[in-house]
């Protein structure tokens, strides 16, 4: 009476939802487990203590490992974005004289100890000769990185740009963090993002 005239083929179960989760049902036991390790709150001041230095470790490991890639995920905020980006390039990609400076101060101040006074006037001859070099150099790079951004970032402030642009440019390269991303002389993109 209730049983079906004629039998259907076997067919694979169906489901209502399309694309379910992918995985079984936690079973009761692991589900409670996972909701106790969420809710975990550390209780006594030494695991918070123990929690946020952990954290603080975590997140200093992702921005060195930035510094070194150059990630904007992680990067620290004076760093980020397509202008910084384009500073930091701009910067590395030309041959600054100020890359010199720590060998030609170096000389100078031998110089200057040396106790001859015609090698001290060389010394303090090559130590003005090269701060002036330092200041035309920086003042040049000042007007060319201003003209580059406002043509390439016409509605982006450039208040800033030129003192990160001088303070990048007044450290030796290897030195450089975030690490330069070009060599010198490499043309550089047209468009930052």
């Amino acid at each position: 009476m209730f049983r079906r005239s004629t039998p259907e083929p076997d067919l694979p179960p169906t489901t209502d939802k399309v694309g379910g989760k992918g995985r079984p049902t936690p079973s009761r036991k692991e589900a409670e487990a996972a909701a106790r390790a969420r809710a975990k709150v550390p209780r006594t001041r030494k695991e918070q203590a123990a929690a946020q230095r952990a954290a603080r470790g975590d997140a200093s490991r992702k921005m060195r490992a930035a510094m070194k890639t150059g990630d904007e995920r992680y990067l620290p905020s004076r760093d980020r974005g397509p202008v910084r980006r384009f500073i930091r390039d701009f910067v590395d990609s030309r041959f600054s004289f100020i890359e010199l400076m720590v060998p030609l101060l170096i000389v100078s101040m031998v110089l200057g100890y040396s106790g001859n006074p015609s090698m001290i006037q060389l010394g303090n001859t090559v130590l003005f000769t090269t701060l002036l070099v330092i200041v035309f150099d920086i003042v040049m790079l000042r007007f060319r990185l201003r003209r580059e951004l406002s043509r390439r970032f016409p509605d982006e402030p450039l208040k800033g740009t030129t003192l990160y642009a001088a303070m990048r440019s007044l450290q030796m390269k290897f030195l450089r963090l975030p690490k330069a991303q070009v060599r010198i002389g490499e043309k550089l993109p047209e468009t930052y993002r």
